[in-house]
């Protein structure tokens, strides 16, 4: 049977579509298809087909019969089912799976697993189960803020063993880069974790687009419906006197600014300024005048019920934890990887009939 690659993480919001994006668009340029698909789809919603897989697919170019469907889907219904089972097994998925993968000898069958080591155990369905079921080798991408990142990747390094191909560090700041790969790379060698790729943070990755904030403040779009899809990477809270607001939002790009609805000043000034769309909270509505300003200059207006403070939480709780669903995002991602990944050695080790 022809070996998958199957792409994973030790936490969740690592970057794995991003790999898979950059790789599948490497594999393209070289003459190798791909058959795409994950096993543990994330929600019901579009299960057996993961949106997410048909996002992979329709950004790569690939054909329906290169999408697989997910064999199960992990949310609280079908975990509830499976626990009250208690069949802890794959199921015979797995082996229509594992017959698929025999029949590409042609196109590499590249998969994603679900966020973390275990997640998936409930079903059969971990990295490690499939990784083992499927005789798959895996790269395992993971995010990197200090030495002590690494004990995640030891431990998988111990359950997958030489499954393991490499790793890719992923979130690093990038005044930082040079300093891992001559320094701390060849020491991740010799703990038998290939790095094959160091990738610096990216805000355009963790950014969100307006409509996903106004989704998740069940805010009211007060202008500019059709702007939703601004992408915000930082955000501000708009507290302080108008003139240090407007030195403070110079220094930001690509905004949600936070403000109560009562703060006109602060309101047009953030206008002014590198802002994707203005959060108001609290009582009362923002004068017309303010509208009439943010429809002129298309910066989306959302009014919340919540205060300040759980307003923010919400909103820093989504930077980095959404899907990678934006075209321009996808382009980014394919353009990062190609920079700072490096496949030669995977592709050797699975003999895959590439071009030069």
């Amino acid at each position: 049977m022809p070996t998958p690659l199957l792409i994973g993480s030790c936490v969740p919001f690592s970057g794995k579509s991003t790999l898979v994006l950059g790789l599948g668009r490497q594999l393209a340029a070289r003459g190798l298809p791909v058959v795409f698909g994950k096993p543990l789809a994330s929600s019901d919603d579009d299960f057996p087909m993961d949106a997410e897989v048909r996002f992979v697919g329709s950004t790569l170019g690939l054909a329906e019969g290169q999408l697989l469907a997910s064999l199960q889907v992990i949310e609280a219904a079908s975990a509830e089912a499976r626990l009250l089972s208690g069949d802890l097994g794959a199921g015979p998925g797995l082996d229509s799976l594992r017959a698929r993968i025999a029949a590409e000898a042609d196109r590499l069958v590249l998969l994603e697993s679900a966020g973390t080591l275990s997640e998936g155990l409930l079903f059969g369905l971990s990295l490690v189960q499939l990784a083992r079921g499927l005789d798959a080798q895996v790269v395992l991408v993971h995010p990197w803020s200090d030495c002590r990142s690494v004990e995640p990747l030891l431990e998988a390094r111990q359950q997958l063993g030489d499954q393991l191909a490499g790793v890719v560090l992923n979130g690093v700041e990038p005044e930082g880069l040079a300093g891992l790969r001559a320094r701390l790379e060849p020491a991740l060698e010799r703990l038998g974790l290939p790095v094959l790729g160091v990738m610096p943070r990216s805000p355009l990755l963790r950014s969100v687009t307006v409509e996903e904030l106004s989704r998740r403040l069940a805010a009211r779009v007060l202008c500019c419906h059709e702007r939703l899809d601004l992408l915000v990477e930082t955000l501000s809270i708009g507290a302080m006197n108008v003139s240090s607001a407007m030195e403070f939002f110079r220094r930001r790009r690509n905004m949600a600014v936070v403000t109560g609805a009562d703060r006109t000043d602060i309101q047009l000034a953030a206008l002014e300024a590198s802002t994707q769309c203005l959060i108001l909270t609290g009582v009362g509505e923002p004068l017309p005048e303010l509208i009439s300003r943010a429809e002129e200059l298309e910066v989306p207006v959302l009014k919340v019920e919540h205060d300040t403070l759980t307003t923010v939480e919400a909103i820093e709780a989504a930077f980095g934890h959404v899907r990678l669903h934006e075209p321009v995002k996808a382009s980014y991602a394919i353009r990062l990887v190609e920079e700072h990944c490096d496949f030669s050695r995977v592709f050797e080790q699975l003999q895959l009939p590439l071009r030069a």
